[in-house]
Protein backbone atom coordinates (compact mmCIF):
# COMPACT_ATOMS: atom_id res chain seq x y z
CA UNK A 1 0.00 0.00 0.00
CA UNK A 2 1.73 3.18 -1.04
CA UNK A 3 1.94 6.17 1.54
CA UNK A 4 -0.29 8.24 -0.17
CA UNK A 5 -3.23 6.06 0.75
CA UNK A 6 -4.65 8.02 3.31
CA UNK A 7 -4.41 11.57 1.33
CA UNK A 8 -6.52 9.90 -1.14
CA UNK A 9 -9.88 11.49 -1.96
CA UNK A 10 -13.18 9.36 -0.94
CA UNK A 11 -14.81 10.31 -3.92
CA UNK A 12 -14.20 9.00 -7.24
CA UNK A 13 -12.07 10.76 -9.63
CA UNK A 14 -10.15 13.74 -8.42
CA UNK A 15 -11.30 16.07 -6.05
CA UNK A 16 -11.22 20.04 -6.62
CA UNK A 17 -8.80 22.17 -4.75
CA UNK A 18 -9.86 24.50 -2.46
CA UNK A 19 -10.54 27.47 -4.96
CA UNK A 20 -12.17 25.54 -7.19
CA UNK A 21 -14.51 24.35 -4.75
CA UNK A 22 -15.57 28.07 -3.99
CA UNK A 23 -15.72 29.45 -7.22
CA UNK A 24 -19.37 30.01 -8.21
CA UNK A 25 -20.60 27.99 -11.10
CA UNK A 26 -23.26 29.27 -13.00
CA UNK A 27 -24.73 25.74 -14.52
CA UNK A 28 -28.05 24.64 -13.38
CA UNK A 29 -26.19 21.35 -12.47
CA UNK A 30 -24.61 22.50 -10.14
CA UNK A 31 -26.33 25.45 -9.07
CA UNK A 32 -27.96 23.68 -6.27
CA UNK A 33 -24.38 22.80 -4.62
CA UNK A 34 -23.76 26.66 -4.33
CA UNK A 35 -25.16 26.88 -0.97
CA UNK A 36 -23.61 23.65 0.69
CA UNK A 37 -20.50 24.99 3.14
CA UNK A 38 -17.41 23.56 1.98
CA UNK A 39 -14.54 22.38 4.66
CA UNK A 40 -10.74 23.02 3.74
CA UNK A 41 -9.85 20.35 6.34
CA UNK A 42 -11.46 17.51 4.16
CA UNK A 43 -9.53 15.69 1.41
CA UNK A 44 -13.01 15.61 -0.72
CA UNK A 45 -15.50 18.31 -1.77
CA UNK A 46 -18.75 17.93 0.97
CA UNK A 47 -20.44 19.14 -1.79
CA UNK A 48 -20.56 15.94 -3.49
CA UNK A 49 -22.57 14.31 -0.61
CA UNK A 50 -26.35 14.36 -1.20
CA UNK A 51 -28.08 16.10 1.51
CA UNK A 52 -31.58 15.12 0.08
CA UNK A 53 -31.72 11.74 1.61
CA UNK A 54 -34.63 10.63 3.53
CA UNK A 55 -34.10 11.12 7.01
CA UNK A 56 -35.62 7.97 8.30
CA UNK A 57 -35.13 4.73 6.74
CA UNK A 58 -38.56 1.79 6.79
CA UNK A 59 -38.90 -1.13 6.09
CA UNK A 60 -40.08 -2.22 2.63
CA UNK A 61 -44.00 -2.23 3.18
CA UNK A 62 -43.62 -0.76 6.41
CA UNK A 63 -45.98 2.46 7.35
CA UNK A 64 -44.22 5.79 7.87
CA UNK A 65 -46.33 7.05 10.59
CA UNK A 66 -47.92 5.24 13.64
CA UNK A 67 -50.87 3.01 13.76
CA UNK A 68 -54.09 2.91 16.13
CA UNK A 69 -52.50 0.22 18.02
CA UNK A 70 -49.59 1.88 19.00
CA UNK A 71 -51.04 5.46 19.53
CA UNK A 72 -53.83 3.83 21.63
CA UNK A 73 -51.44 3.81 24.52
CA UNK A 74 -50.54 7.17 24.41
CA UNK A 75 -54.08 8.52 23.35
CA UNK A 76 -55.61 6.37 26.78
CA UNK A 77 -53.00 8.43 29.27
CA UNK A 78 -53.59 11.35 27.86
CA UNK A 79 -57.26 11.37 28.41
CA UNK A 80 -57.18 10.04 31.76
CA UNK A 81 -54.91 12.76 32.64
CA UNK A 82 -56.72 15.15 30.84
CA UNK A 83 -59.73 13.88 32.90
CA UNK A 84 -58.01 13.99 36.25
CA UNK A 85 -56.98 17.63 35.64
CA UNK A 86 -60.68 18.90 34.64
CA UNK A 87 -62.42 16.65 37.22
CA UNK A 88 -59.96 18.05 39.92
CA UNK A 89 -60.53 21.89 38.61
CA UNK A 90 -64.53 20.89 38.76
CA UNK A 91 -64.03 19.49 42.61
CA UNK A 92 -62.08 22.73 43.74
CA UNK A 93 -65.04 25.12 42.48
CA UNK A 94 -67.62 22.51 44.19
CA UNK A 95 -65.71 22.31 47.29
CA UNK A 96 -65.39 26.00 48.07
CA UNK A 97 -68.91 26.43 47.11
CA UNK A 98 -70.25 23.67 49.01
CA UNK A 99 -67.81 24.36 52.30
CA UNK A 100 -68.82 28.56 51.82
CA UNK A 101 -72.80 27.37 52.12
CA UNK A 102 -72.20 24.96 55.05
CA UNK A 103 -69.46 27.47 56.67
CA UNK A 104 -67.46 25.16 57.20
CA UNK A 105 -63.29 26.03 58.39
CA UNK A 106 -60.07 24.89 59.27
CA UNK A 107 -59.65 21.18 59.00
CA UNK A 108 -63.32 20.07 58.15
CA UNK A 109 -63.09 22.68 55.35
CA UNK A 110 -59.72 21.34 53.90
CA UNK A 111 -61.35 17.77 54.13
CA UNK A 112 -64.22 18.59 52.21
CA UNK A 113 -62.18 19.83 49.49
CA UNK A 114 -60.11 17.26 49.37
CA UNK A 115 -62.80 14.63 48.96
CA UNK A 116 -64.73 16.68 46.26
CA UNK A 117 -61.09 16.69 44.22
CA UNK A 118 -60.33 12.67 44.56
CA UNK A 119 -64.15 11.94 43.85
CA UNK A 120 -64.66 14.60 40.85
CA UNK A 121 -61.16 13.88 39.17
CA UNK A 122 -61.29 10.06 39.48
CA UNK A 123 -64.96 10.19 38.03
CA UNK A 124 -64.13 12.19 35.77
CA UNK A 125 -60.65 10.43 34.70
CA UNK A 126 -62.58 7.19 34.43
CA UNK A 127 -65.17 8.47 32.29
CA UNK A 128 -62.95 9.77 28.94
CA UNK A 129 -59.97 6.95 30.19
CA UNK A 130 -63.48 4.84 29.20
CA UNK A 131 -64.55 6.18 25.89
CA UNK A 132 -60.59 5.95 24.39
CA UNK A 133 -60.66 2.51 25.27
CA UNK A 134 -63.76 1.59 23.45
CA UNK A 135 -62.53 4.46 20.40
CA UNK A 136 -59.16 2.72 20.20
CA UNK A 137 -60.38 -1.19 20.51
CA UNK A 138 -63.15 -0.26 17.85
CA UNK A 139 -60.64 1.53 15.78
CA UNK A 140 -57.93 -1.44 16.12
CA UNK A 141 -60.34 -3.47 15.08
CA UNK A 142 -61.41 -1.97 12.21
CA UNK A 143 -58.32 -1.17 10.89
CA UNK A 144 -57.56 -5.19 11.08
CA UNK A 145 -60.82 -6.51 9.73
CA UNK A 146 -60.32 -4.46 6.74
CA UNK A 147 -56.89 -3.66 6.20
CA UNK A 148 -57.01 0.40 5.59
CA UNK A 149 -56.89 3.65 8.10
CA UNK A 150 -58.80 6.02 6.79
CA UNK A 151 -61.63 8.45 7.75
CA UNK A 152 -64.15 5.25 7.65
CA UNK A 153 -62.11 3.90 10.06
CA UNK A 154 -62.96 7.02 12.39
CA UNK A 155 -66.67 7.44 12.04
CA UNK A 156 -67.68 4.11 12.65
CA UNK A 157 -65.30 3.97 15.80
CA UNK A 158 -66.68 7.29 16.89
CA UNK A 159 -70.15 5.72 16.03
CA UNK A 160 -69.80 2.83 17.84
CA UNK A 161 -67.86 4.28 21.02
CA UNK A 162 -71.25 6.09 21.77
CA UNK A 163 -73.21 3.05 21.46
CA UNK A 164 -71.40 1.29 23.63
CA UNK A 165 -70.89 3.72 26.09
CA UNK A 166 -74.76 4.03 26.49
CA UNK A 167 -76.27 0.87 25.52
CA UNK A 168 -77.04 -0.30 29.22
CA UNK A 169 -79.03 3.18 29.32
CA UNK A 170 -81.79 1.92 27.11
CA UNK A 171 -82.28 1.81 23.19
CA UNK A 172 -83.07 5.90 22.68
CA UNK A 173 -79.83 6.96 24.85
CA UNK A 174 -77.83 4.59 23.49
CA UNK A 175 -78.82 6.02 19.65
CA UNK A 176 -78.09 9.70 21.13
CA UNK A 177 -74.98 8.54 22.22
CA UNK A 178 -73.78 7.29 18.90
CA UNK A 179 -74.86 10.22 17.26
CA UNK A 180 -73.19 11.84 19.12
CA UNK A 181 -69.94 9.88 18.81
CA UNK A 182 -71.13 9.98 14.52
CA UNK A 183 -70.91 14.14 14.74
CA UNK A 184 -68.23 14.65 17.18
CA UNK A 185 -66.16 11.89 14.47
CA UNK A 186 -67.78 13.46 11.35
CA UNK A 187 -66.08 16.85 12.55
CA UNK A 188 -62.75 15.86 13.09
CA UNK A 189 -62.93 14.09 9.93
CA UNK A 190 -63.46 17.20 7.93
CA UNK A 191 -61.02 18.71 9.96
CA UNK A 192 -58.35 16.32 8.93
CA UNK A 193 -59.60 16.27 5.23
CA UNK A 194 -59.14 20.28 5.28
CA UNK A 195 -55.71 20.09 6.64
CA UNK A 196 -54.97 17.32 3.92
CA UNK A 197 -55.90 19.70 1.25
CA UNK A 198 -54.04 22.75 2.88
CA UNK A 199 -51.01 20.67 3.26
CA UNK A 200 -50.82 18.44 1.28
CA UNK A 201 -49.46 15.86 3.57
CA UNK A 202 -50.92 12.68 4.24
CA UNK A 203 -53.30 12.66 7.35
CA UNK A 204 -52.57 11.12 10.92
CA UNK A 205 -55.68 9.14 11.91
CA UNK A 206 -56.17 8.85 15.50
Amino acid sequence: MSDDFPRRPFAEGQSPTFEEAVKPNNTSATSSFSKTPVSPYLNYDSRYLHQAQPEFIFPEGANKQRGRFELAFSQIGTSVMIGGGIGGLAGIYNGFKVTKALEQKGKVRRTQLINHIMKQGSGTANTLGTLTVLYSACGVLLQFFRGEDDHINTVIAGSATGLLYKSTAGLRTCAFGGAIGLGISSLYCLYLIAQENSSNSSPKYL
